[in-house]
């Protein structure tokens, strides 16, 4: 990109049983337009006695997005949801005023050997709907945009971009696009971008300015119209970003929200149990006591 003014490097974070890779929030840049969260999972080969096991844990004032290169999670929630999400699909989530929810390695796949790889994503709702009420749609990967152009695969798995409009019910103006090379040569997609603009290589190498860049970075632009640079072959980015809300956003665990007061309420809630269940599971993510509010 010919005008990086951040570059992110992938950090180590624990969400329980399974390892992943924080990119997003980043104490130098802690959105990217509506983007406030992105955690890379995997790659992970698991043992048959090894499983993806993150148990009932809230939510309040942001969207989830999960996107999987490989695997199966299985994802239940408190407003009745049960649905297994494979690679190329998404699982959109809206937590609204308040949802739980787990995410797990489905049942048949518990004593076999399994692979896990993918995305997970936070995107924070405008002021307005920070409290609408929780909802969930799924959208198959043969309903997500993808063309080819010119050697490139792209895929607008959320939003809008390129004159075209992804199924995934958005809050807000954004996009989060996908692009898979075979051959190395030149983009230049600003024209297509707007308000603020990130980079991520989850495989091979861009160049941008007589530097290479490779995975695990996140690039962070100073202008999305000014989004240009050489993308390698075989490499995979995800370019994502939007327009920015007029008003800070806070995180405190797994709540967002633009209001701090709003924040001490979902702790007291989560800790007092005030959240409503995911039916049939009974364990629960407790609320970590050594974070401050």
């Amino acid at each position: 990109m010919s005008n990086i003014s951040l570059i992110i490097e992938e950090r180590a974070a624990d969400i329980g049983n399974f390892m992943v890779g924080r990119l997003l929030p980043f104490r130098q840049k802690r959105a990217v337009g509506p983007f406030v969260f992105i955690d890379h999972m995997g790659p992970a080969q698991l043992k048959d006695y090894e499983n993806l096991d993150v148990p009932p844990h809230p939510h309040i004032g942001l969207s989830t997005l999960t996107y999987l290169f490989e695997g199966a999670i299985m994802h239940r929630d408190s407003i009745g949801t049960e649905m297994e999400i494979q690679p190329g699909a998404v699982n959109w989530m809206t937590a609204g005023k308040g949802v739980v929810h787990s995410e797990r390695t489905p049942h048949y796949l518990r004593q076999s050997e399994k692979s896990l790889h993918g995305l997970q994503i936070w995107v924070a709702l405008p002021k307005q709907l920070e409290e609408t009420q929780p909802s969930f749609t799924h959208i198959a990967a043969s309903e997500i945009p993808q063309w080819q152009n010119y050697g490139l695969s792209i895929k607008l798995i959320a939003g809008e971009a390129f004159g075209r409009k992804s199924p995934v019910p958005v809050h807000s103006a954004l996009y989060f696009i996908e692009i898979k090379s075979t051959s190395s040569q030149k983009l230049n997609i600003g024209n297509d971008l707007f308000g603020e603009s990130a980079l991520y290589i989850l495989q091979g190498n861009i160049r941008s300015e007589g530097n290479t860049y490779g995975p695990k970075q996140i690039l962070i632009a100073k202008d999305s119209k000014l989004c240009e640079f050489e993308i390698g072959k075989n490499t995979i980015v995800y370019i994502f970003g939007g327009m920015p809300f007029a008003e800070e956003r806070f995180i405190n665990w797994n709540f967002v929200s633009s209001s701090k007061e709003r924040l001490k309420q979902a702790k007291e809630d989560w800790i007092n149990q005030k959240f409503p269940k995911v039916v049939g599971e009974t364990d629960f993510v407790p609320y970590p006591q050594q974070k401050n509010s």
